[in-house]
């Protein structure tokens, strides 16, 4: 297929590209430079020159505490954008798969969050994500995602390693748990949402749910480093306390995935192992 990806230059981005490449799609990588998707006429004229048979958008003002203050900027690259990319796929006929987050629940199920379960986000980040995804429309593929992690950009995973090779003592929330998501095995998932042009909400993330301070463990271990250099800590003792709130519990449940009869994602503890080793 031919594959506009925006937010190319991303973390998820990046994979998005090399796996699309990969499986010989015809792909048009797309950034800020390329197009402003918040400008609807640099929208449409793009797509009129590409004709793409998909777009998978993957760009997002993701700065989550920095949403609470730049809350226009949020609200045009994560929600309004989603609409104006949504218009010009269905104009040119390309099928939309839109990238979104567990920040549109509130994080209070004592169980893993489904599609069908009621959103209610606490935050700027979370707030402007869920108008994306009802600016996407019904005919797009919706995927929820968290905890993502890649070889590119900035993530958990690149933190903790540099920390780990100095002498810092390491602290992290034992009370938010969620599954980690590699952009690994991620990619792959949202090209088949694309080239099946599946219409839905789906929870798209790795097995095995866990809390920061337990990932942060696995991480130095996998690193072979003494999971006993992280020490847990309630997150209403931060200091200082994130502008942001987090969601408590971030477990999505991969149902509607499952549903349609797809592989579910390996257990984060395999792409964490292959990223750490590509890492160091």
């Amino acid at each position: 297929m031919k594959v506009l990806i925006t937010g190319a230059a991303g973390q998820l981005g990046v994979e998005l590209v090399q796996h699309c490449i990969e499986m010989s799609d015809d792909v048009v990588a797309a950034d800020r430079s390329d197009v402003d998707i918040t400008d609807a006429a640099a929208v449409d004229a793009f797509l009129a020159q590409h004709l793409p048979d998909a777009v998978i958008n993957a760009a997002a003002y993701t700065a989550v505490d920095a949403c609470e203050t730049n809350v226009d900027i949020a609200q045009a690259v994560n929600g309004t954008a989603v609409g104006i990319v949504s218009a010009a796929c269905e104009k040119f006929g390309a099928h939309l798969v839109h990238v979104s987050t567990d920040y549109v629940f509130d994080g209070t199920l004592d169980r893993p969050y489904l599609e069908t379960d009621e959103t209610n986000p606490q935050s700027v980040y979370g707030r402007t994500k869920l108008a994306g995804e009802i600016a996407a429309g019904s005919a797009a593929s919706i995927a929820r995602t968290s905890w993502v992690c890649g070889e590119y950009g900035d993530n958990m995973v690149k933190l903790i390693l540099r920390l780990a090779a100095g002498d810092t003592p390491l602290a992290f929330v034992d009370d938010q748990r969620g599954h980690p998501s590699f952009t690994a095995d991620l990619a792959p998932a949202l090209r088949t949402l694309a080239l099946e042009r599946r219409a839905g909400t789906f929870h798209l993330t790795n097995g095995g749910a866990v809390s920061w301070f337990e990932f942060v463990g696995d991480i130095l271990e996998a690193a072979g480093h003494q999971r006993g250099r992280v020490s847990p800590i309630a997150t209403a003792d931060l200091d200082p306390p994130r502008p942001a709130p987090r969601p408590a519990n971030s477990v999505l449940d991969n149902a509607a995935w499952k549903a349609a009869g797809k592989e579910p994602l390996r257990d984060f503890r395999a792409p964490l192992t292959e990223l750490v080793a590509r890492l160091t």
